[in-house]
């Protein structure tokens, strides 16, 4: 076999080797530049198979480690940032389980604490807070669990936050009304929840 094109990106640092004029893989350069494997060069299938399983999956897994360093990420965000930067998707995903057996990779873990600071910091529905675990490539099941864990009361989050914005305001006024209604809706709460919110709020100035 012979490696008959490479393309380099200078905007990711990686190098996509093509093999008798196939894409074979995506390297890192200075992984391309120490394993020789320039255009034009001979490559055997037993070579070509230590690159894939040990060449590229330990860079992969130590580009990683490197991205969790910086911040905790699920499973998929990191999957998604491995595959952005320029390396394939099954070389992403061994790197992946490798860390995920190695404890760096814990998708529970990770929407334990992510659902513990929204709590603390902002008032959303259960609705949205698991809509934003989606978003953070979290499983269905790892979300019904963890949920299980925590105790959301959609009800009393809407009140709490909705008086602590508009405790002060004339809750007769339809403008007002409106804008509680609003603010609630948009931290996704229901209509059904906004009109018992603003009941609650008028009974407790009484």
């Amino acid at each position: 076999m012979t490696i008959t094109s490479v393309e380099e990106s200078k905007a990711n640092k990686m190098v996509r080797i093509f093999i008798d004029h196939h894409y074979a893989f995506a390297i890192p350069q200075e992984d391309y530049i120490r394993n020789h494997l320039y255009e034009e060069g001979e490559i055997t299938a037993e070579r070509l198979e230590h690159i894939r399983k040990d060449v590229l999956v330990r860079a992969a897994r130590e580009k990683g480690v490197y991205y969790l360093t910086i911040r905790d990420r699920s499973e998929g965000q990191l999957l998604k940032k491995l595959t952005e930067v320029g390396f394939d998707e099954d070389i992403a995903r061994i790197a992946a389980n490798e860390l995920k057996g190695l404890g760096y990779l814990n998708d529970s873990r990770y929407a334990m604490r992510y659902l513990a600071g929204r709590i603390k910091t902002k008032a959303l529905s259960q609705k949205a807070l698991r809509y934003e675990l989606m978003q953070k490539y979290i499983p269905a099941d790892i979300i019904e669990t963890v949920f299980s864990e925590f105790e959301v009361d959609d009800e009393e989050v809407a009140f709490r936050a909705a008086r602590k914005k508009f405790g002060k305001y004339d809750l007769d006024d339809e403008k007002v009304q409106r804008k509680v209604l609003n603010f609630l809706l948009h931290r996704g709460f229901s209509f059904d929840i906004g009109y018992k919110v603003l009941k609650l709020m008028k009974e407790e100035r009484k």
